[in-house]
């Protein structure tokens, strides 16, 4: 993998995070936590694609291997709902 299939790669991966985060409704970092979510979503959304049997939508070749675009944003937008679910702030009843 080339230096320039690289960076595409990371791009693509920070629009698949940042469609994720926005679908998820929490975001939480900069441009490198928003990175490592694309591809978490891609591992995750990849995976329960394949659970159900349901066929790859979208994927783009980059540098010999596939990334699948519309899995790697469903999976980023679970992840991050999850994160969000686990992160709120608990009121305090008294």
């Amino acid at each position: 993998m080339s230096l320039i299939e690289f960076l595409v790669l990371m791009l693509v991966a920070f629009v698949c995070g940042a469609l994720g985060q926005a679908l998820g409704g929490y975001s939480r970092g900069g441009c490198l936590l928003t990175i490592v979510m694309g591809f978490i979503g891609a591992l995750l959304g990849t995976w329960i694609a394949r659970f159900l049997g349901l066929p790859e939508i979208f994927a783009l070749n980059i540098g010999g291997s596939s990334f699948p675009i519309i899995w790697s944003i469903i999976g980023g937008a679970l992840f991050s709902a999850v994160l969000g679910m686990m992160n709120r702030p608990r009121s305090i009843s008294q």
